[in-house]
């Protein structure tokens, strides 16, 4: 089955590389900022090509070749078994350090499908609405303070970052719990400039403070 030997290893070493590359732990501020991506490497943002991104998914093209000429049997099997590895191994990672050795903020998770919603009520006035889940995977209560982050598909205009007028926002998860958080506010606007009148945005993203300690989601 095993066609070439040297090439299956440096075709799992380019892997391991391209997972260490953007690794998106504790924060994935490089898929934040992606206005393109291919695999889990980020292609373009605002400001044109990542070329740090571009190499890996050079890289693993590259070990897919490699893969693919070193055995001679199922290799179409092989290849969708190593792309779906490669799409979960980082999520399997991190979820199991979480559960075992994280705590505070790092043993918390996001499934990035939070949405804020704004409508202008007023002149000025807006009410913003956000909802989202977090995952506390630790054995220990955390305690911590949430700063929404603006997209970067909205250049120069203030979008979910405005909740952060009516913030800070604290919020405590259980042990070793789920927590939907659902947050409405009314915001007055009248000295933020370049912000929405109005809109939905969905897979928002946001900054964890504890202390010192920050992870953005």
């Amino acid at each position: 089955m095993i066609k070439n030997k040297a090439g299956l290893i440096v075709s799992l070493v380019i892997f391991i590389i391209c997972i260490s590359l953007f690794f998106p732990f504790p924060n994935n501020v490089m898929l934040l900022e992606a206005r393109a991506t291919f695999m889990s490497f980020p292609i373009r943002n605002q400001d044109g090509y990542i070329w740090l991104g571009v190499i890996g998914a050079i890289l693993f093209i590259i070990a897919m070749v490699l893969l693919m000429i070193s055995i001679t049997k199922f290799r179409i099997r092989t290849f969708l078994i190593a792309v779906i590895v490669y799409a979960f191994l980082p999520h399997i990672l991190i979820t199991m350090y979480q559960e075992t050795l994280a705590s505070g903020i790092y043993a918390i998770s996001y499934d990035n499908n939070g949405t804020c919603d704004f409508y202008g009520v007023g002149e000025d006035l807006l009410t913003g609405e956000c909802n989202f889940v977090l995952h506390n995977r630790s054995n220990q209560d955390v305690t911590f303070e949430v700063e929404f982050l603006d997209s970067s598909y909205m250049e120069e205009i203030r979008m979910e970052s405005l909740m952060n007028v009516a913030g800070p926002y604290i919020i405590t998860i259980e042990a070793n719990r789920k927590k939907s958080i659902n947050l409405i506010e009314l915001l007055n606007v009248k000295d933020v400039s370049n912000h929405i009148q109005g809109g939905l945005s969905n897979n928002i993203h946001f900054k964890l403070i504890d202390g010192s300690a920050e992870r953005i989601l």
